[in-house]
């Protein structure tokens, strides 16, 4: 029985960044020689515990993470099924131009990022909580994260780095994303594959949904619209709204993958020889969400999904977490 913390081959403690960190590295030194190994294995050792001393608030620039759904479990989810997919596409790249160890720490630095633009200033008086940024949270990662790839060797990526971020964005389609490298394409590729892939086979996906996405939509600005006319129109009336329309959420993902994120999602199957974990998960969940669309009874969703928030720490009001 998979556990509720961990990720699809129930091996791996996605609460816990070191040994998420552990297995990254492990992935990393099986592909690339020892002797090659040095600045980029320590830029990724620093980055995951720099990381996950931010989101637990002990960084005297930033506020904890108040995102229950955008939490550290998820970014270290993503990140070890980024490494997961780099590791596949190097194992089954034939012609295409090959990752080297600088191409792979680049890769999982993107991950680890991709969502701390949900993270508030301590400075910042404007803002609550973090789900607030959601509309901007790209954009506001990816600066931080300009600095951040500079600060731990990784210089010329710089500016890569903080446009690879926006491949985890709906704001901006992924073949109007400016690289003239078509690796760094690739890598972008994965990254927003990885998101999709991460999010979407986690155990407990669809309570997740209902008790932490909902309130951050409210937050965030997507759960209503308000239209040309000045009438408002409603896309997600409850967490258990947005429960039900998960099927339509994943055909719409599906598409995504496949097209605008060119189907760079088989390359874990090249990881796990030959299994898609991460498709057959996604699956489970899509058909469990259709079963609860049909049911006429509630209590059907009865999973608890850890939580990485610092003790203490609110993620939103009450009254948005029941809906």
């Amino acid at each position: 029985m998979r556990r509720n913390d961990h990720d699809v081959t129930n091996r791996i403690r996605t609460t816990d960044a070191e040994a998420v960190g552990a297995e990254v590295l492990r992935i990393y030194r099986r592909l690339y020689d020892r002797g090659a190994v040095g600045g980029a294995a320590r830029a990724i050792g620093r980055a995951f515990s720099d990381l996950e001393r931010i989101y637990r608030g002990e960084d005297p620039r930033f506020h904890p993470c108040d995102t229950a759904y955008h939490d550290l479990q998820h970014v270290l989810d993503v990140t070890l099924a980024m490494a997961r997919l780099l590791d596949g596409y190097e194992r089954s790249r034939k012609g295409a131009p090959a990752l080297s160890p600088a191409h792979f720490a680049l890769g999982v630095l993107c991950a680890l990022y991709h969502d701390f633009g949900y993270l508030r200033r301590r400075a910042d008086r404007r803002h609550r909580f973090g789900a607030e940024y959601t509309l901007v949270h790209v954009g506001r990662g990816a600066r931080y994260l300009r600095q951040e790839a500079a600060r731990l060797g990784l210089g010329r990526f710089a500016r890569a780095a903080a446009t690879l971020l926006h491949y985890t964005g709906y704001e901006r389609p992924a073949d109007r994303i400016r690289l003239a490298d078509p690796l760094l394409r690739r890598i972008g590729q994965m990254l927003g594959s990885a998101d999709i892939l991460a999010q979407m086979s986690d155990r407990c996906y669809l309570e997740k949904c209902r008790d932490r996405l909902y309130p951050e939509f409210v937050l965030g600005g997507l759960a209503r619209r308000r239209l040309p006319g000045g009438r408002e129109q409603v896309i997600y009336r409850s967490g258990e709204d947005l429960v039900r329309k998960t099927p339509d959420f994943y055909l719409g993902a599906a598409r995504r993958l496949d097209f605008e994120l060119a189907r760079a999602y088989v390359y874990a199957e090249r990881h796990f020889g030959g299994q898609n974990l991460y498709l057959e998960e996604m699956q489970k969940n899509v058909r469990y969400a259709r079963l609860l669309s049909q049911a006429k009874r509630g209590g059907l969703l009865r999973r608890k999904p850890p939580s990485t928030l610092a003790p203490g720490v609110q993620p939103c009001p009450d009254g948005l977490l029941r809906g």
